[in-house]
């Protein structure tokens, strides 16, 4: 068998890291079928439920696992992948008994984050 080489036309490769953003744009609209209106709900639904759930756990509550975890699923569910690690991470800290502070920290500054991007989407900066 002889192998034949040929010359391939030159293409751009795809990034070694791909883009990250605040919310997964893409996903959000899977998660609301394309529904502009709708994600506009979801997104201004996670804004507050967001700030309300980050008061309740800066008390440091005995439901303080069951806060992180619905937040870690509504992040999920909007996008919100850096929300949805701190939540995870903030459940480990719970779980192992240590870190919890740092791991609220970490959760408030990603909330901020998304929350800082859901502003700019829903006044039509970004989309």
């Amino acid at each position: 068998m002889q192998l034949r080489f040929e010359q391939v036309p030159w293409m751009s490769s795809p990034p070694l890291v791909p883009d990250h953003s605040v919310i997964d744009l893409e996903h959000l609209r899977r998660m609301t079928t394309g529904d502009a209106a709708l994600e506009r709900e979801v997104l201004q639904m996670f804004k507050t439920q967001s700030a309300d759930l980050l008061a309740r756990l800066e008390t440091m509550p005995a439901d303080m696992p069951a806060l992180a975890h619905t937040l870690k699923g509504s992040s999920r569910a909007i996008g919100a992948v850096d929300v949805s690690n701190a939540a995870q991470a903030l459940e480990a800290s719970l779980h192992a008994g240590s870190g919890v502070a740092a791991a609220i920290g970490g959760l408030v500054s990603a909330v901020d984050e998304a929350n800082a991007a859901i502003e700019e989407i829903l006044n039509g900066r970004r989309c």
